[in-house]
């Protein structure tokens, strides 16, 4: 499969791949719902969008996601996330930053991508809820993504020939580190959003190493068309779980196909 062949290559070649899913100007908008006490509490609201930019005088892509609590939910728990990359016109990563305000925590982690021969080299920065900053470089032989950069590359994957159990790892990288990640296909689901339609959609569990298991992070349904556009993401948070449905969606790149009618 073209996802296995693309892990398997050296660096250089890797890092570059075919966006077939979206394009400048996509803007995505969603409703965010918290689980609080049993009781799932409409809280705030999510967007995503992604723009053709520049990234040190180069064309590239700039995706964001940006999570807002509103006043009712802030009373319980404050959630502030503005996520931020930037990868190359071909899908190389370039950039990424999440400044995540939960509570009274505030940190940010941000990764400079650079390539050399078969080499991806790292400048990793987390800025601590207390305030210090760690600074490191790291070297890897492979591709290395973060959670914006693969979610923008995962759109483009191909499912045809996906199994349900089909998982695909890769390495994932924050401001202070670099693990093996995991994506996991759960198979079909048909899922209706806040816009009154229903979607065909493609059910994938993003996770992360813990404690010497995989814990799922984030799971997302994607509509079954070209466009993988989420349609519905369930987030397991430190402090509960929270849901996103999808109100709006412009700018896609192909016909939505996926409608339940």
């Amino acid at each position: 499969m073209i996802m296995l062949a693309a892990i398997a290559a050296d660096a250089s070649a890797q890092c570059k791949f075919r966006n077939t899913a979206f394009q400048s100007g996509e803007s995505l908008t969603y409703n965010l719902y918290y689980n609080w006490q049993f009781v799932w509490v409409k809280a705030g609201t999510a967007s995503m969008s992604v723009y053709k930019s520049y990234f040190k005088g180069k064309e590239a892509f700039r995706g964001s996601l940006i999570t807002r609590g509103n006043s009712k939910a802030d009373k319980f728990f404050i959630m502030r996330d503005t996520l931020l990359c930037y990868c190359s016109t071909d899908m190389t990563p370039l950039y990424y930053r999440k400044g995540a305000r939960e509570g009274k925590r505030y940190t940010v982690d941000e990764v400079w991508y650079t390539y050399s021969g078969e080499n991806t080299h790292l400048r990793q920065h987390r800025q601590k809820k207390d305030g210090t900053h760690k600074w490191q470089n790291t070297t890897n032989a492979n591709c290395v993504f973060d959670m914006m950069n693969i979610f923008l590359r995962a759109r483009s994957f191909d499912p045809t020939n996906w199994k349900k159990g089909f998982e695909v790892k890769f390495p994932i990288a924050d401001g202070n580190s670099v693990e093996t990640a995991l994506l996991r296909y759960r198979g079909k689901s048909t899922i209706k959003a806040d816009n009154g339609r229903k979607y065909r959609c493609l059910e994938l569990s993003y996770m992360e190493p813990e404690k010497g298991k995989y814990k799922e992070v984030v799971r997302f349904y994607v509509t079954d068309d070209s466009n993988h556009v989420p349609v519905r993401l369930d987030m397991f948070l430190r402090f509960g779980s929270a849901k996103a449905f999808l109100t709006s969606m412009y700018g896609v790149k192909n016909p939505v196909t996926s409608v339940v009618k």
